[in-house]
């Protein structure tokens, strides 16, 4: 495979599968040496082109949900629920086929909020919740919900600090900037790349003309 220094895959382009859904177009996934997300990132999840073919699901499928603004770094792994057979307290944990059915565990739905920024050859494990603008250091294994605005970090992926107060992560998750049309957002470009929240909460509430 040719190597690449990085080619920006936008997702709402490329995604395909039924069961990813994908908020707004600025959402991307950093290709730099790897195949493209659907083909690489995702695993083990139901509606693409090659499990339509070979599988008939047995249980409801679950989704990958993927807010605006999120950043995804080169080789990570997103496991899904497609591979939720091995069950620990039984004596076996062997998929066998004539108990598959009974041998599934459903985790829920992934979701990737709004912001979130997920380094280079991380892995989320099936059935959490990355919050809005959180960071998931580079080769993380995400085992739990990430609260927004949170650095994570490690195996299993553990808090190492937040981004900002308590009181400033409460005013920003009220804004629900990423809820605005993508113009607005743009708007506040700005102030996004900023660290004054009353400026920000100030601009964000005054309209722009025609919109």
């Amino acid at each position: 495979m040719e190597k690449k220094w990085s080619q920006v895959e936008y997702l709402h382009k490329t995604v395909k599968n039924p069961n990813i859904i994908v908020k707004g177009t600025k959402s991307y996934y950093s290709n730099a040496w790897s195949e493209n997300f659907e083909d690489y990132v995702v695993r083990y999840l139901y509606g693409d082109e090659h499990s339509l073919k070979n599988w008939k699901p047995q249980w409801e499928i679950d989704k990958l949900h993927i807010g605006n603004y999120v950043c995804i770094g080169a080789e990570t792994i997103i496991l899904m629920g497609g591979n939720n057979t091995h069950r620990n307290d039984w004596f076996s944990n062997y998929p066998f086929m004539e108990m598959i059915t009974e041998s599934y565990q459903a985790k829920g739905d992934t979701f990737i909020e709004d912001g979130a920024w997920i380094g280079m050859r991380s892995m989320i494990m099936p059935g959490v919740r990355l919050g809005e603008g959180c960071v998931v250091a580079a080769g993380s294994i995400v085992t739990k919900d990430v609260p927004p605005y949170t650095i994570v970090g490690g195996n299993p992926a553990k808090p190492i600090r937040k981004r900002v107060d308590d009181d400033t992560i409460a005013r920003l998750l009220k804004l629900k900037i990423y809820d605005l049309p993508e113009q607005e957002t743009d708007r506040l470009i700005p102030l996004l790349c900023s660290n004054d929240i009353a400026a920000l909460e100030q601009a964000a509430l005054k309209k722009k003309p025609g919109i």
